[in-house]
């Protein structure tokens, strides 16, 4: 609910009486600047409906007696022709009165609102929003009261003394309510009556809070925690049905000595604020200037690191190419040396594929030679078998077996001599053919035993000689022997 009020005199809680027309209103907007919660409804009802009810009664009577005496004696005549409108009239009646009942049997209750209703003046029963039919000509809706709206109020308390025993101006004191208990409300306390208590209770609750705070510290009561206060005067209203829904201290107003003495705090709290904030801006100044000259500092001190960087990495670098070029010569060196070895190495394996050669010649020349020896010898037997002595056959003129004793003496006399001749020359040539063979196979063989011994002793002169140098350029006889091997 939005309702305007007047922080110097606080909020007016009231009941209306108005028709049902101005009902919402009231509820809705309040009355002259005051909290309407309770509205108290006109009955127009009355029992005005029963003169058409009687009339009705009265013109149906008449024309059942102009029929009867109709019917009765006179025939036709005036009182039967009057009969039938005199009975549509009653009809008529009766059924405007039945209507004018109906319509004002009907009641509506606004959305938000509970109305309270009684029979005889007795309270009956709450009735909620809508629409709703008292056929009964005492049943009426005594109130109408606003059940789900949080109504503002405001109570401002005046001259409210502190710890100090200082009477601040005042202390504005805001709070929402809403009534939960229509009936224990209207019948217990009512609208008027609660605006009295409600303004009690705060006024209490404000003065008891005020008495908890220094002068000085007054302010802090403006937008404090007053779930307490709340609390309490829940417990007070409780029993007239209402439920304080949240509340706060919106405005304190203090002395005007008071405002004074505190005015001159402020200034001067301005003043120390206003010193502080020069200083911190002096401070800050100083700050940067210090902290470009940690800047300037830096950048001088990365730009000579830069340097320095750069030159250690010159220096790296060089020291790096020195190193590379040292690698790259020891390298080469050792490459010479490997070179080298190998190069002996293949040179001794040469050496020995030729000493091996060599023996292998050797064992084939001395075999060739022996087979050469064996063939000589083979011509001297042959050319000895040519010159070996024959036998010779001497025949007679006689048959076999004759012979004189003279004869056969003659010949064994001549036979010698013919035989010496011939085998002394045989045997002089035989005998110089043989010792030619034999001093040409020894001659061959003292020429290839020469050949290998100078053949062995130039090895190894070569072998020493490889040794020593190797052993002058730093590398050791095992090496050597494992590349030989």
């Amino acid at each position: 609910m939005s309702e305007s009020f007047n922080p110097g005199s606080g909020s007016n809680i009231k009941e209306s009486l108005a028709s049902w027309g101005d009902l919402a209103g009231l509820l809705r907007g309040g009355d002259q600047g005051a909290i309407v919660p309770v509205v108290i409804p006109r009955d127009n009802r009355g029992l005005r409906w029963m003169i058409l009810v009687w009339f009705g009664l009265f013109a149906l009577l008449s024309a059942l007696v102009m029929s009867i005496r109709a019917v009765i004696g006179e025939g036709l005549g005036v009182s039967s022709l009057l009969a039938v409108p005199t009975l549509l009239v009653g009809v008529l009646s009766v059924l405007a009165a039945v209507l004018w009942w109906w319509r004002g049997s009907i009641v509506e209750i606004e959305e938000g609102t509970t109305g309270i209703l009684t029979k005889y003046g007795a309270y009956a029963r709450s009735i909620g929003p809508g629409r709703h039919y008292l056929w009964h000509p005492w049943a009426r809706v005594d109130f109408v009261v606003d059940t789900r709206t949080e109504i503002p109020y405001t109570a401002p308390v005046l001259a409210c003394p502190t710890r100090e025993n200082v009477p601040l101006k005042s202390i504005e004191f805001f709070l929402k309510f809403r009534i939960d208990e229509p009936y224990a409300f209207v019948t217990t306390i009512g609208a008027s009556n609660f605006d009295l208590v409600l303004s009690s209770a705060v006024q209490d609750a404000i003065r008891q809070r005020s008495r908890q705070v220094n002068t000085e510290s007054a302010y802090d009561l403006r937008g404090s925690n007053v779930e307490d206060m709340r609390r309490l005067l829940n417990e007070q209203l409780r029993k007239y049905g209402v439920v304080i829904t949240g509340c706060n201290i919106p405005d304190v107003q203090l002395p005007n000595q008071y405002q004074q003495h505190l005015a001159t705090r402020e200034r001067v709290a301005k003043e120390l604020v206003a010193y502080e904030q020069e200083w911190e801006l002096t401070r800050k100044r100083r700050i940067d200037t210090l902290l470009m000259d940690i800047e300037r500092s830096k950048k001088t001190r990365d730009a000579k690191i830069v340097e320095v960087n750069a030159s250690l990495n010159k220096a790296r670098k060089d020291v790096a190419q020195m190193l590379e070029e040292q690698e790259t010569e020891a390298q080469r060196v050792r490459y010479e040396i490997e070179t080298r070895g190998r190069a002996d190495l293949v040179a001794a394996e040469n050496e020995a594929k030729a000493q091996q050669r060599l023996a292998t010649a050797y064992r084939d020349n001395r075999a060739v030679l022996e087979y050469e020896l064996a063939r000589r010898r083979l011509d001297v037997g042959a050319v000895l078998a040519e010159r070996a002595p024959r036998p010779v056959v001497v025949q007679t003129e006689g048959g076999a077996g004759d012979g004189s004793a003279l004869s056969t003496l003659l010949t064994a006399q001549l036979l010698p001599q013919v035989m010496n001749g011939a085998n002394g020359s045989r045997a002089s040539l035989s005998a110089q053919g043989a010792q030619d063979v034999l001093g040409s196979a020894q001659g061959a063989v003292a020429a290839a035993a020469a050949r290998q011994q100078q053949m062995s002793e130039e090895y190894q002169q070569q072998q020493d000689a490889a040794m020593r140098q190797q052993f002058e350029r730093g590398e050791g006889y095992g090496d050597q022997g494992r590349r030989r091997r």
